[in-house]
């Protein structure tokens, strides 16, 4: 998640976290460990880090008894006050069909006592989940060293192309004098040189100004002339108004789902951040009570059928993120989601 309250993570914590894949019980206990380490570095108290190592256990057990192409990603959360760890569990079959019974302890589908996910609500924080049958299961987890910070508005999960470490998508969320805003960028390639401009990208938003969407994205061009460049899009949610202000370079994908199932797309404009530009132009969408915006970059296609998954723009915004990226993302590109609700 990454004057006024910054609502995001800090200046020089820019890393998406690390993606596993579980297929095997060696697998689940690198995650556990990882999840482990990352709270030590975070001075977590040993009981919340020994609930955490449930949490990490179980769910990445669930996904090799159960799942399958199961994924998870484990990474740091932090509001102003505290840093927690979350893992987003992901699989793509066989789903739940009755996920209320799946929740209790002593259902299973694979022969065993059945109390991983009972296990997993009773240590973590907060926690969410969607299923579909034949879709598969997004599980998302968090564990914080206390009390539970209050729901975030916005999130997002990035995923490196195939055979690299660090993804050249990023996303970043800010709140800064009643402007709530949200950041989606795409560093021109990928590897190590396309995550530089898009954590220059991230580093710029957070120091910049309380200025409306089109300022923002030509304050962020300047900062990238130093880099290879960027896609990039700045979404503001104007909650009173009943608003989106937008403004984009290049090629990020913005669309409004209204509550009603309607959906309106956002125009970006020509032109690579940093480099070439022609003009900068803000749109106004209108944003109705219960409206979610989806920002996504190019490695992930427009298909998407939201229709096609009833119930989920209900669910967090890490949950639909991570829908999304699961079933609309390639792994021939980065890919970067944010969702921001209403």
């Amino acid at each position: 998640m990454s004057g006024g309250t910054v609502a995001s993570l800090p200046e020089g914590l820019l890393d998406g976290g690390v993606w596993f894949r579980v297929e095997a019980a060696g697998t689940a206990s690198a995650v556990r460990r990882a999840a482990e380490r990352l709270a030590t570095e975070l001075a977590m108290p040993e009981k919340r880090i020994n609930d955490l190592s449930i949490v990490a256990a179980e769910a990445a057990g669930n996904l090799v008894k159960h799942a399958e192409q199961g994924t998870i990603l484990v990474r740091v959360v932090r509001t102003v006050e505290q840093a927690g760890v979350e893992l987003i569990a992901v699989d793509s079959g066989p789903g739940m069909a009755d996920v209320e019974r799946a929740l209790g302890d002593g259902h299973s589908t694979a022969g065993t006592l059945g109390i991983g996910l009972g296990a997993i609500l009773r240590q973590a924080s907060r926690w969410d989940l969607y299923s579909m049958p034949g879709k598969g299961t997004v599980l998302a987890m968090q564990v914080w060293p206390s009390g539970a910070p209050e729901r975030s508005w916005a999130s997002g999960l990035t995923r490196p192309l195939t055979g690299e470490t660090v993804s050249g998508d990023a996303y970043a969320v800010r709140e800064i004098e009643g402007r709530r805003q949200v950041l989606v960028c795409d560093g021109l390639g990928h590897g190590g040189l396309a995550a530089a401009a898009s954590h220059e990208a991230v580093r710029a938003f957070h120091k910049a100004s309380a200025v409306p969407p089109a300022m923002l994205v030509e304050v962020l061009h300047r900062a990238l002339g130093h880099t290879r460049g960027a896609a990039l899009a700045v979404a503001e949610l104007d909650l009173a108004a009943g608003l989106v202000r937008y403004a984009g370079l290049g090629n990020i994908a913005g669309t409004v789902f209204g509550p009603d199932g309607g959906r309106r797309g956002m125009v970006s404009m020509p032109g690579i951040a940093g480099h070439q530009r022609r003009q900068i132009r803000e749109y106004d969408y209108p944003l109705a009570p219960g409206a979610v915006v989806l920002m996504h970059t190019d490695g992930v296609v427009d298909r998407w059928n939201a229709a096609e998954y009833p119930g989920l723009f209900a669910r967090s915004p890490e949950v639909i993120a991570a829908t999304v990226l699961r079933d609309a993302g390639t792994r021939r590109d980065d890919a970067g989601v944010l969702v921001a609700r209403s």
